[in-house]
């Protein structure tokens, strides 16, 4: 797969180490929860970690091991290392892959022409979105994920995906924290797998509004598992046209969207 003309995007490849990473998320979670908040916050994400060192939480999050067997990659959580996992608890969500079924379902029921778009997948993980994306006609695809490890594996598998319904070959992981992405000035479909705690959502949300504002264009946010919906409905430029209980679709409001 050639990637080498993916995106004229800078990539941001330094290295997040755990103790960085951690200062951040101490910074955002007392900012927005309160000092007593943000232990209870840790407390629950240290306990979720100890959980998933368990075989049979190991077992039951091997994900579509069947689409990795397809396409010669490696999109499972099952195999995420130690140091990786131990750096979610900050970074953001658990890295967990949509399942092939889910993905199109949702593509189906937004209606739109996916060749006037561009897919974004923040928190991209190790790219399982991003090769499903690339079954669609989308005029290229970014993954971004703060992870170096993920980052690196998500650019090996984009090497060894194979798929003959493939239909866009224009694909880039960028590694960088999603509050530091430019949005590209051009129709977007922003797919988000509740990737953040409700800090760095808000503050993507606020840079994307200022996007959005200065250089309107098409834009459709799609939000699967969306536990932080309130959040989004809280920016107050998007409006909500769709969904179940597993995803959102979002677009901006009249005075932000092309007419």
């Amino acid at each position: 797969m050639d990637t080498s003309e993916a995106s004229n995007l800078p990539s941001n490849k330094d290295d997040f180490p755990l103790a960085r990473t951690a200062l951040t998320w101490f910074r955002d979670s007392v900012r927005y929860r309160g000092v007593i908040g943000t232990l209870g916050e840790f407390a629950e994400r240290s306990w979720e970690f100890v959980r998933d060192m368990t075989p049979e939480r190991r077992r039951s999050r091997y994900g579509d091991l069947q689409f990795d067997f397809d396409h010669g990659v490696n999109t499972t959580w099952s195999n995420v290392g130690l140091r990786t996992r131990l750096r979610e608890i900050f970074a953001g969500e658990k890295y967990q892959p949509i399942e092939a079924d889910q993905f199109h379902e949702m593509i189906a029921a937004l209606g739109i022409d996916c060749g006037e778009f561009t897919f974004i997948d923040m928190g991209s993980g190790k790219g399982r979105a991003l090769l499903l994306a690339a079954e669609y006609p989308f005029r290229r695809i970014i993954g971004v994920e703060i992870l170096p490890e993920l980052h690196a594996v998500a650019e090996q598998n984009f090497r060894r995906f194979k798929d003959e319904r493939q239909k866009c070959f224009q694909l880039q992981s960028w590694c960088g924290d999603a509050r530091d992405f430019e949005f590209p000035d051009e129709p977007t479909l922003l797919y988000l797998f509740n990737p953040f705690y409700e800090p760095v959502l808000k503050d993507v949300l606020e840079k994307l509004r200022t996007s959005l504002s200065d250089r309107p264009r098409k834009f459709v946010l799609l939000y699967v598992n969306p536990l932080a919906e309130s959040v989004v409905k809280g920016a107050r430029f998007f409006k909500k046209v769709a969904g179940t209980h597993q995803y959102s679709v979002f677009e901006p409001k009249a005075d932000l969207a092309i007419g």
